[in-house]
């Protein structure tokens, strides 16, 4: 790692104190750094159709068959008994009864794919939407479904695909962190969700909590911006030095790193943040009224402006570890949650159509896992975990729209066709960044880690 001699110190002072708009920021940090940056642009293994994702990611575990999985044989079948191989995270024989969707489902847009009535406004956008009705992951409990969803393994912690791809990629906009997280409370499995575990922690995700002061702290306590500029000048160079005469720190690499972006964003994140000259009818898009500065339409609206600035990865959670999409007692529950995201995911995927940013952005909507379409009273008003089949959906980005990838059987309790597992929406979000999911590996422990593991698998039918 390269230093300032005493003449080449002098000189980048001196061209600091002509002003704070004068320094040049990825310039003075490229100084004082040499280039050994990790957080560098780099290439993908082939051309990408996608150059960012914004990830929402509904806690809890959303009802398949409420919501995108239209099961008419299930309405059909309501209290006849079943014998299901799975139930309240163990396997076994256990007679139960079937339960029918609690909303009405309805064809929308040319594609006539089934949305049921909690999600109207998407419903309405359904033609840029690919649904995944066949999906299965490995665990049945909120801690290891969240983390798979989130780092591919269930069983211990492993670093967030948003955390990959900053890897893989690295930033855009050096004023801002590559992967952030807007989230006004933490999923199951907390920060390890959007963590970096072994890879460079320059990568992990910058929470954002939606309020007022969605960052705070970003105000300098210098007297002057020249004076900050000088002060970084000497911390940076001071704990370079440090860092030259011992063994590689993980920990003073991220925190020199972590100087470095939050100067940064002192300039560029205000601006982010201030919906002041974003429309009336934008914010109306989003189901925003001025002045607005929390709520799912924020957090869609916010990231737009973001994905905008370079932020590669973006996800958004939409409620935490309770109050969320649960339903064990009554499945009204959902009616509240989806009314909370439907109008912003839907004025989203409308705002980056129209501005022409939705071919280049790859939108990726799903849960933990879905939810029994059983249960143990015929007349029960809720439904239990399900992990052996359950809905997600991807948009933009190379995605085809209006098309339906897989199916569940007759009442959506098992995968019948096109199956698509976590690893294989790994696999397949990464490819259209322009990775190879085999070859997107770190070595740590004496072996090459992947997002994927060891399985994995594309799913070419949905990519145009």
């Amino acid at each position: 790692m390269n230093t300032l001699t005493s003449s080449s110190r002098r000189g980048f002072l001196s061209r600091a104190s002509g002003g704070f708009g004068a320094v040049a920021l990825a310039g003075m940090w490229n100084e004082l750094q040499g280039a050994d940056d990790p957080l560098a642009q780099h290439r993908p293994h082939f051309a990408p159709k996608a150059d960012r994702v914004i990830f929402l990611y509904s806690t809890g575990g959303t009802s398949h068959v409420d919501s995108f999985d239209h099961k008419p044989q299930l309405i059909r079948d309501h209290g006849k008994s079943i014998t299901a191989s799975r139930w309240l995270n163990k396997p076994g024989a256990f007679e139960r009864f079937l339960i029918k969707p609690h909303w009405d489902f309805k064809q929308y847009g040319q594609s006539g794919t089934w949305v049921s009535d909690l999600f109207p406004h998407i419903g309405a956008v359904i033609d840029d939407i690919c649904v995944l009705n066949a999906m299965h992951c490995d665990s049945d409990g909120h801690d290891k479904a969240t983390l798979a969803a989130h780092t591919g393994s269930a069983q211990a912690s492993r670093p967030s695909v948003g955390s990959w791809l900053s890897y893989g990629l690295g930033t855009v906009n050096q004023n801002l962190p590559s992967f952030m997280v807007l989230a006004p409370q933490a999923p199951y499995a907390g920060a390890q969700t959007w963590g970096s575990d072994f890879l460079p922690a320059c990568h992990q995700g910058t929470r954002i909590i939606p309020g007022k002061v969605p960052l705070p702290n970003l105000t300098s306590a210098s007297l002057t911006p020249d004076l900050q500029v000088m002060e970084l000048a000497l911390r940076s160079k001071l704990n370079h030095t440090h860092l030259e005469h011992r063994a590689a720190d993980a920990a003073l690499d991220a925190r020199i790193r972590s100087f470095e972006t939050a100067f940064g964003m002192q300039r560029e994140a205000p601006d982010a943040f201030d919906l002041s000259r974003e429309s009336d009818a934008t914010l109306q898009l989003y189901g925003l009224k001025r002045g607005d500065t929390s709520g799912f339409g924020w957090q869609c609206l916010v990231a737009r402006r973001l994905a905008e600035r370079g932020v590669r990865f973006l996800e958004l959670i939409d409620v935490g570890s309770s109050a969320n999409w649960d339903s064990h007692g009554d499945m009204a529950d959902h009616a509240r949650l989806a009314k909370n995201i439907d109008q912003p995911i839907a004025g989203l995927l409308a705002d980056l159509k129209q501005r022409g940013m939705l071919d280049r952005t790859l939108v990726v909507w799903t849960t933990e896992f879905g939810r029994t379409p059983f249960h143990s009273q015929a007349n029960h008003k809720g439904r239990e975990h399900h992990n052996l089949c359950f809905s997600s959906w991807m948009a933009g980005g190379g995605v085809k729209g209006g098309l339906v990838h897989g199916q569940s059987d007759e009442h959506g309790i098992l995968t019948a066709t096109d199956a698509v597992h976590t690893h294989d929406l790994h696999a397949t979000m990464l490819h259209l960044l322009g990775f190879d999911h085999e070859r997107l590996t770190y070595r740590y422990a004496g072996r090459d880690f992947r997002l994927t593991d060891v399985a994995g698998d594309v799913i070419h039918p949905v990519i145009a």
